[in-house]
């Protein structure tokens, strides 16, 4: 006499029910878990400071955008170019070793300045993030902005 496949899986249930049962408070655990997997990216805090149509030196589109996730701060200043690039200057509050923008399959690499000062130019237009690579004692751990609009 042979069990079905059913009777098996409700066997082995019933014996992992006595044997070692699901916590009452697992769904609420792994809710909370599964939320604060992203709050580090969530809490990055896209703010717009700034949105001019007119730069100082002419009639240039320029944007300054800042973000931070509490450990870390990024402000970028967007503009046009001539030609219909952007140009996106940065500075980093912590002492990062690599910043990299990416924009779909392209990206373009640099390290900051003595002050935490980054530029890249000839960036076309469209959606950006900039990716830090920051020094830290334990090794290096990582910053990604949210997307924006170059």
């Amino acid at each position: 006499m042979s069990a079905s496949d059913d009777e098996l899986m409700a066997a082995l249930r019933d014996m992992w029910q006595a044997d070692d049962p699901v916590p009452d408070d697992l769904v609420e655990r792994m809710v909370a878990v599964v939320a604060a997997d992203d709050l580090s990216r969530e809490y990055a805090l896209l703010t717009l400071v700034e949105d001019a149509t007119a730069a100082v030196r002419g009639d240039t589109e320029t944007m300054i955008l800042q973000f931070s996730d509490g450990r870390v701060g990024v402000l970028l200043h967007i503009s046009t170019a001539e030609k219909g690039t952007r140009r996106v200057d940065g500075w980093v509050d912590a002492a990062a070793t690599e910043v990299v923008l990416e924009q779909g399959d392209r990206s373009w690499s640099t390290e900051p300045g003595e002050h935490g000062r980054f530029a890249f130019t000839d960036v076309p237009p469209g959606l950006c993030r900039v990716r830090l690579t920051v020094a830290d004692p334990e090794g290096g751990r990582g910053f990604t902005t949210p997307q924006f609009e170059a």
